[in-house]
């Protein structure tokens, strides 16, 4: 026997053991993964209650306190809900649905979940990057927030009254002026307060309005923001907003250390308690005097339901439906890639769905009826106070809660509220940048998550101080229009083409119920409908209008520069060009002909299947064999006169 060879043999056995066993240890030694993870390389979420209040958290956001109240009182009131219930099913709840599951059966992320049909991988980047533009300035948004909510701590609100900041156009009532002059005097125009005092009365055709702006209004614009006068005058950076975005960036990344198994634990808070805030605003608010008259414009008898033949009110009941469900951003795959295997993603999706329409009309009550009050102490119609986004948070509802007792106690309530609000959808779309990238580069980053989420926070933070300079508002505007629009709209569409038509409805329907269990044809044929043709013509109709009726972003009167709308269009340019660009790479990386090319990387890949081997089946059975090949490549055998044994090639 030469014994020479058979040492050498069982060295090499025992040097394949060892190494064998050193990457399973990498692998499970992740501090990021739980002993019960059915899920030994990525994790789980440790509950489905976590992975439920993450959905809800993220898709429930600022939007549907600040923009759903403001789009239904603008549409038609009670009305808004037709077209906003039919385009939750047509357009929100199938697209989400799709989302749900793709994530959950792959395993993946936003990017290498586009396995599944690898030309089109571009789509995966073109979210990645779409969550990172909006979270620059969605966190920003927060730090507005978190500055407000600080500045409550006073015994009295710094914008209930004009202070030394304001200016002499600053007034809480309108600035009225009576022209007092004759034929026969001299030039007089006096104050309407002087002639109150003096029991006078100005005849209608002799009143002076001038033009004037309420304490809020002005607070936002020169303490908080100290707003430029345009996107040109950059200025310097208000540091008050930047400590703040500090803030919430230290938040965002001591919640995400450790990836959803840290993140899962904070939603129990961030997700529960703007409902906690919303339910005592609203009890307060319908207590207060002229809440029925704002309740009214909002969703009662001032309900137009002639506005259902306006098209502008559907395509503002998709637009928003689209953008409340958080669709297309890669949010909800990433969130879903740590779901276990055969949780029910339908009854997940139809929870979610409905629990974010829901938030969003209740949110109107606590909304709108405070609003009510702030029209009924100031004699002027709800339709002059009531108004959406930066308007709503920050200048109309500040002022509104100005006016109560207690005032700053409901103020913290509120902007605590916001940023709570604000966080969950954070946490997600951070959530989808560091899974993207660890799933891409499993082999650097997966055991590195802390790592990545601090880096990610750090260089956001960094990109995000131009939307804390005084003409941080502009671009945080800008951002909004141009990124948060079309570009998602265009990927959901090649989502959906993908799966429904290039990977194949049926065949992706045959992957949910490997997940769900089987269903009968009948339940399929809606969702075959939806995924075939309904959502994807109706997102393209949407993208049609956005594009036929584009007006240039403005900030209230002040226009953009044409350089700030180009930057705008390169923005849009460098999200969607990946597209293409990845379909080439995938196309030049495949062989033979063209059309067999196309054909190769318009199919799934070799590895596309479910994450773990327990849940192959029949159906993705190939996997099995072909890591079993794989595990053999680097393995020859050495022979002797009584010993076969495996040698790894080092």
């Amino acid at each position: 026997m030469n014994k020479k060879k058979l040492a050498l043999s069982d060295l090499s056995v025992f040097s394949f053991q060892k190494k064998a066993a050193k990457e399973e240890q990498g692998h499970t030694n992740n501090s990021n993964v739980e002993k019960n993870d059915e899920n030994t390389e990525r994790g789980n979420w440790s509950s489905k209650t976590e992975y439920l209040l993450s959905m809800v958290g993220y898709a429930v956001g600022l939007g549907n306190v600040w923009r759903f109240p403001y789009l239904a009182y603008r549409n038609g009131g009670g009305a808004f809900l037709i077209p906003y219930t039919i385009m939750l099913a047509f357009a929100g709840l199938p697209l989400f649905f799709l989302e749900c599951s793709l994530g959950q059966f792959a395993s993946l992320g936003p990017i290498s979940v586009w396995n599944i049909v690898p030309i089109i991988k571009g789509v995966g980047i073109t979210m990645v990057l779409v969550s990172a533009f909006v979270s620059i300035y969605y966190n920003c948004i927060i730090g507005y927030s978190l500055y407000y909510m600080f500045a409550s701590f006073q015994s009295r609100l710094p914008w209930a009254d004009c202070s030394e900041w304001s200016d002499k156009t600053c007034s809480k009532t309108p600035l009225e002026m009576c022209n007092m002059t004759t034929n026969y005097s001299n030039p007089l125009i006096v104050n309407m307060t002087w002639l109150q005092e003096n029991n006078l009365t100005c005849a209608n055709q002799s009143i002076l309005r001038l033009p004037y702006e309420s304490p809020t209004e002005q607070y936002w614009d020169k303490v908080a923001l100290r707003r430029s006068s345009g996107m040109d005058e950059t200025g310097e950076i208000v540091w008050h907003l930047a400590l703040s975005l500090l803030l919430a960036w230290i938040i965002v990344g001591a919640a995400l250390f450790k990836g959803v198994q840290s993140s899962g634990k904070v939603v129990y808070f961030t997700a529960i308690f703007p409902y906690v805030v919303l339910v005592i605003l609203f009890i307060r608010g319908v207590t207060l005097a002229g809440a029925r008259d704002g309740i009214e414009y909002y969703i009662g008898t001032q309900s137009d339901i002639t506005r259902l033949t306006d098209s502008e009110v559907w395509k503002d009941a998709a637009t928003q439906i689209f953008f409340s469900l958080s669709t297309a951003w890669g949010g909800l795959i990433a969130l879903a890639s740590y779901n276990k295997f055969h949780s029910n993603s339908f009854s997940d999706a139809i929870l979610v769905c409905v629990t974010n329409c829901l938030t969003s009309v209740f949110a109107g009550f606590a909304i709108f009826s405070v609003l009510g009050h702030i029209a009924y102490i100031s004699q002027k119609p709800v339709s002059e106070v009531a108004q959406s986004g930066f308007g709503l948070a920050f200048i109309a509802y500040p002022a509104a809660l100005a006016e109560l007792p207690v005032a700053p106690l409901w103020s913290i309530l509120f902007f605590f509220m916001l940023v709570t609000l604000g966080l969950d959808s954070q946490f997600a779309s951070i959530e989808t940048l560091t899974t993207a990238l660890q799933d891409e580069f499993p082999k650097y980053l997966r055991s590195r998550k802390p790592h990545t989420t601090v880096i990610c926070c750090v260089v956001l933070f960094l990109l995000g101080l131009v939307c804390v300079t005084r003409a941080g508002i502009y671009w945080i505007n800008l951002i909004d229009h141009f990124c948060a629009g079309w570009v998602l709209i265009i990927a959901a569409v090649l989502e959906l083409i993908a799966v429904g038509w290039v990977y194949g409805a049926n065949r992706f329907i045959k992957d949910i119920e490997m997940m769900i269990g089987e269903k009968t044809w009948l339940f399929w044929l809606w969702w075959r409908a939806c995924w075939y043709f309904i959502s994807p013509c109706l997102l393209l109709i949407i993208l049609l209008w956005s594009l036929v009726t584009f007006s240039p972003p403005s900030y209230g009167s002040t226009k953009y520069p044409a350089w700030g709308i180009a930057i705008g269009w390169c923005m849009i340019s460098f999200c969607i060009i990946w597209i293409p660009i990845l379909a080439i790479i995938q196309i030049v990386r495949a062989k033979g002909s063209l059309w067999e090319r196309i054909k190769q990387v318009a199919s799934p890949a070799a590895n596309w299947g479910p994450a773990l081997e327990c849940h192959y089946g029949e159906r993705y059975k190939h996997l099995l064999a072909a890591k079993t090949k794989e595990s053999h490549v680097n393995v020859s055998y050495i022979e002797t006169d009584e010993f076969h044994g495996p040698m790894t090639r080092l």
